[in-house]
């Protein structure tokens, strides 16, 4: 196109074109839209030096280049520019954010100038990065605020650590080391300054049972059921003599059950399993309560030792039973009382009863009447006077008999017997219900 004109001549204007066809229209070549290669250093900003890091609603970041000279208002260096990540999705993804100051490398998408993106962090001098060469062997990930996830690969001493700063809580994995890398343990410890919690909703089981290399299923319980099966047949033995011999037996129903349920775990239940012993201690109280039945078993001996007091109480019966070895009761300071409040006191034995007083005197005493029978013959006491009976004869041997005025003694012996007060009183403070105690 060329155009011209003077004052003499008019204005002229020459041009070359191209004819019009509806099929073939001109289309100029397109300009080449400028390219980015690689990654541009640039370093995240925040409005106020935020703590946590400065995102928008969709997880974008403000960023800095670092070509860019000119000064910007805090956070408003850039628009929104997103962050890449190994996995991302509707409702999942991975994202660690990055706080003011992280050194990031922008990249851009086909390399197009206006579609920059974060592609990833680095580690500067200013922020050395968590593995060195001092610690090769660790795979570390940790947060700003020191929650961290540690595996170590040194060889013959790995280990996991899974912790965060509140209440000092951690999980230790494997060879267990101090900050100082010194070996404080071996296995696994959970720990925590605060508060502790274990639920499992279908049942638990806790072990001490070897399972070397982390072989066999995760509920092997054959040990703790024989257990509990040697236990079962342990008290249905001793019922059944007891049974014989008419005393109180035990509820070796309520142990089937329980045996039943643990099995497995097909109830909701908690089974623990020590092979070489278990203590449970502590300087304070510690309590056993359940809303049916509580047994101890022992293949051998069973020792409860106080230091002070003892106290069995049982707001039904009470049943004692030894089936060979007997039975001793023995008090070195004190009284020993024994009562039957409310009904009979039944003492028998197959072979001889022995009664001593070494230091003192016997007093048998009875409100209505008292009888001694043996072999036949008998004397009976009561207030109507003293009644002898023999099928043979009668034997008085002493120095000299008299014959004395009337006398009499009185029953001294107190019960402290109200069945109406301990009836409401169990009525009271405890009723029971399918939901256990309440008070």
């Amino acid at each position: 196109m060329q155009g011209q004109g003077n004052r003499t001549d008019a204005y002229e204007l020459t041009f070359t074109a191209i004819p019009y066809h509806p099929l073939k229209p001109y289309r100029p070549a397109p300009i080449r839209w400028p390219q980015v290669s690689g990654t541009l250093p640039a370093r995240v900003t925040s409005p106020d030096n935020d703590t946590y890091g400065y995102i928008d609603p969709q997880g974008r970041y403000r960023v800095k280049f670092n070509v860019d000279l000119k000064q910007w208002k805090s956070g408003m260096e850039s628009l929104w520019v997103r962050l890449a990540k190994p996995y991302a999705g509707n409702t999942y993804g991975f994202h660690f954010p990055l706080i003011d100051g992280t050194e990031v490398a922008i990249a851009f998408m086909q390399g197009n100038p206006d579609r920059p993106y974060i592609a990833h962090a680095m580690h500067d001098s200013a922020h050395p990065d968590l593995v060195t060469t001092i610690n090769k062997h660790r795979n570390v990930i940790r947060t700003p605020a020191n929650n961290k996830l540690r595996m170590d690969d040194k060889r013959g001493q790995e280990h996991i650590k899974l912790a965060t700063e509140y209440g000092k809580t951690q999980l230790n994995l494997g060879h267990l080391v101090d900050n100082k890398k010194q070996p404080r343990g071996e296995g696994f410890e959970l720990r925590t300054d605060e508060w502790g919690a274990i639920a499992a909703n279908r049942g638990l089981y806790l072990t001490t049972q070897t399972q070397p290399k982390a072989q066999g299923k995760q509920l092997d319980m054959q040990a703790a059921i024989a257990q509990l099966e040697n236990a079962l047949s342990i008290a249905k033995a001793l019922q059944n003599a007891a049974t014989q011999s008419d005393a109180h037996s035990a509820d070796t129903d309520s142990q089937a059950q329980l045996k039943a349920n643990l099995t497995q775990l097909t109830q909701s239940g908690l089974l623990a399993y020590a092979q070489e012993g278990m203590a449970l201690t502590s300087p304070e109280n510690i309590q056993l309560t359940t809303a049916s039945s509580l047994t101890f078993t022992s293949e051998h001996q069973t020792d409860i030792n106080a230091l002070k007091n003892v106290t069995l109480s049982s707001a039904e019966a009470i049943g004692l039973f030894a089936q060979k070895a007997g039975m001793k009761l023995f008090a070195n300071q004190g009284d020993i009382e024994v009562q039957a409040q409310n009904a009979n006191l039944n003492m028998a034995a197959k072979q001889d009863i022995k009664v001593d007083s070494v230091d003192g005197k016997v007093t048998i005493t009875a409100k209505d009447n008292l009888t001694l029978i043996c072999g036949g013959s008998y004397i009976k006491i009561s207030s109507e006077g003293i009644e002898l009976g023999t099928p043979d004869n009668v034997y008085l041997k002493c120095n000299v008999m008299q014959k004395m005025g009337p006398a009499s003694h009185h029953l001294s012996t107190k019960l402290n017997i109200n069945n109406q007060e301990l009836e409401a009183l169990l009525k009271k403070h405890i009723s029971f219900n399918s939901k256990g105690f309440s008070a």
